[in-house]
């Protein structure tokens, strides 16, 4: 583990960001997380339920357009839920909803794993224009890579 010259914990060796279907807040905020820390921390995400028609889609398309803004490509990223996920050892888990807060919590009885909740708004509640929609979108992007910054840069 690396530690940084401040007070900020040691960066982690896997992190697991939860929302519930995988396809807007927690694939945003995993892609976000792999820019910054590199192949230095395994990252991963995942959701609470898997969201029907929208597995063959992927991200959310307002997703894939406001990271595509910052060089991000998410065209690959298929949602998948906990229960899909290849391993459950994670160092730190990192919930963006209360729904999937709940689940880490029950995922930590049984591992040992550090359990972080960053209420995190649903830009999907927006509505108006396409320009409205994407700037929801964008907020809750640098919202998150703000949030990333302080919690992982080392």
């Amino acid at each position: 583990m690396t530690t940084g010259s401040d007070d900020r914990p040691p960066l982690p060796g896997a992190v697991l960001f939860a929302c519930n279907f995988n396809r807007v807040r927690s694939p945003m905020a995993e892609a976000l997380a792999k820019a910054l820390v590199g192949d230095r921390v395994f990252v991963d995400s995942c959701g609470l339920k898997p969201d029907g028609a929208a597995e063959a889609e992927g991200a959310d398309p307002f997703v894939q357009a406001v990271m595509a803004e910052i060089g991000v490509d998410l065209a690959a990223h298929r949602p998948k839920t906990f229960d899909e996920l290849e391993d459950a050892s994670f160092d730190v888990v990192i919930s963006l909803t209360p729904e999937a807060q709940h689940r880490a919590v029950e995922l930590a009885r049984h591992n040992a794993v550090e359990i972080e909740y960053w209420p995190t708004h649903d830009p999907t509640l927006a509505d108006g224009s396409r320009e409205n929609r994407l700037a929801a979108y964008r907020e809750v992007r640098d919202d998150l890579a703000a949030r990333l910054k302080a919690r992982f840069r080392s």
